[in-house]
């Protein structure tokens, strides 16, 4: 077992089993209005999943792609927004992703003294920053939501939010 694979299984087991979080919809960052997910994608076969390299669009019961960040993030790289026959997704409407993502100081390892760069590793961006050796921060400005250190972190202490857009 991998170190990462048990300081995942040492977090899950914590959790308590009665805990339900309301679903966070994420939507791919290529769409200008919000709606047309709804209209539009119920006609398609969901090809912008298909193609999504990091494999992270996932099409909903409803027909509509969601991100799913737990595993990978997103690129940007425009592969679903330019196989997008109903133009939902376009690569004129590219914007970031509509979330904010934070650090759980209560849950990640190197606010606790464990020294730990999981997060800060995969970020494209430079985004996230140590504050001494053991306080990791997210630089808003920088971080365009991607998601890639969500998925890396081995305690589960970065938090994703919707925000409206």
């Amino acid at each position: 077992m991998e170190r990462r694979e048990l300081f995942s299984f040492l977090s899950s087991s914590l959790k308590g089993e009665g805990s339900k979080e309301k679903e966070i919809i994420l939507r791919p960052p290529y769409y200008n209005d919000i709606n047309a997910f709804d209209t539009e994608c119920k006609n398609c076969e969901g090809i912008c999943a298909t193609l999504c390299q990091e494999q992270i669009i996932i099409i909903s019961e409803d027909k509509t792609p969601k991100l799913n960040l737990s595993k990978s993030g997103c690129t940007y790289c425009d592969d679903c927004a330019t196989a997008c026959e109903f133009d939902v997704l376009n690569v004129e409407n590219k914007r970031l992703i509509d979330a904010g993502i934070r650090i759980n100081e209560s849950k990640c390892l190197s606010w606790q003294g464990v020294m730990c760069f999981s997060c800060k590793d995969p970020c494209l961006e430079d985004a996230i920053e140590f504050k001494a050796m053991f306080m990791p921060t997210i630089d808003q400005e920088k971080c365009t939501a991607c998601g890639f250190c969500i998925s890396r972190c081995p305690s589960e202490a970065i938090d994703i939010k919707v925000i409206k857009s």
